[in-house]
């Protein structure tokens, strides 16, 4: 592949946005693929970043709406929600080409299969990122925390060039991206901390700390040993390192960390419940998961009011 590629990021949203943006400012060559509102707003007040490692400001960012759309693309970085992938893939299936690269950020890992059916799964990779990020009422991307860790690697765990790449790609733009040889185990010990840390701030409606504070640590370890268990059944048992490192975040006295999905709920914004919670309990195999299904049926009613009030109103 050449240097520089041509690099499509679909959506630009907080994650999208902020890899994106970042990408964008280093010179490299990115194109948001973004719905008529957001286009609107990025062309009065730009792609703006806020982040305790370094603020960008982005003066009327490229652009491209989905009917204007052509390719291909030699990279097409993917960030969306997971309820919004079916429409996302539709949107930017143009830029696909044979041998385009797609990179998904996303929770979970049943978007692998859905991105594999839809395309060649030969063009995907796996890929996870660890950053807390938020959209302002203005449209800024705003960086919650001083973390930035981001891996993507081939499915089979090969090592190979367009991954090399990309990563030198991400390293022109100050980013240091792993090149992994194990990125399904990775994504497991990433789901298994965001199922966690959603499912156990959202029923609790509280951060880490409050949860501490409240004598909710014990409650939030069974979560995470129930969901621990349930990716060793699937063959991926979770390293030492990645349970004693999600244990003692999701534990921490004071700490003021919540969850996204915990803020989606607070916000009356639909959550990926089934996505992150409700597919775990799909791969189970056997036993009884109490925490797990009662975070899932937490959300569910959460849900279920948030539609009928909707209907309500309409």
């Amino acid at each position: 592949m050449k240097i520089p590629m041509k690099i499509l990021v679909v959506g630009a949203g907080a994650i999208g946005g902020y890899f994106g943006g970042r990408l964008l400012a280093a010179g490299r060559d990115v194109t948001f693929l973004v719905r008529e509102r957001r286009a609107a707003q990025l062309a009065k007040t730009g792609l703006v970043i806020k982040s305790k490692l370094g603020d960008v400001s982005l003066p009327s960012p490229p652009t491209v709406s989905a009917e204007a759309l052509t390719g291909p693309y030699d990279v097409v970085l993917l960030s969306c929600k997971a309820f919004d992938l079916e429409g996302a893939m539709t949107s930017f299936a143009p830029a696909v080409g044979s041998e385009t690269t797609i990179l998904p950020l996303l929770n979970g890992l049943a978007h692998l299969d859905a991105l594999g059916r839809r395309f060649a799964r030969k063009n995907v990779l796996g890929g996870q990122a660890a950053i807390s990020l938020t959209l302002d009422g203005e449209g800024r991307i705003l960086h919650l925390n001083d973390t930035l860790a981001i891996s993507f690697g081939e499915l089979g765990g090969a090592a190979s060039a367009r991954v090399a790449t990309l990563a030198a790609e991400f390293a022109a733009a100050g980013i240091q991206a792993g090149q992994s040889e194990a990125i399904l185990q990775e994504m497991w010990e990433k789901w298994a901390f965001i199922a966690t840390a959603g499912g156990i701030t959202s029923l609790m409606r509280g951060t880490v700390g409050d949860i501490a504070a409240g004598g909710g640590a014990p409650l939030a370890k069974a979560l995470y040993d129930e969901i621990a268990t349930i990716a060793a059944a699937n063959g991926h048992p979770l390293r030492l390192a990645a349970v004693e490192r999600s244990k003692a975040t999701l534990t921490t006295a004071g700490s003021p960390f919540t969850a996204s999905m915990a803020r989606d709920v607070e916000g009356g914004l639909r959550t990926e419940a089934d996505h992150v919670i409700g597919d775990l309990l799909g791969r189970q195999k056997g036993g009884d998961y109490p925490m797990l299904t009662v975070a899932y049926a937490h959300l569910k009613t959460y849900e279920a009011r948030r539609a009928r009030e909707a209907k309500a109103k309409a």
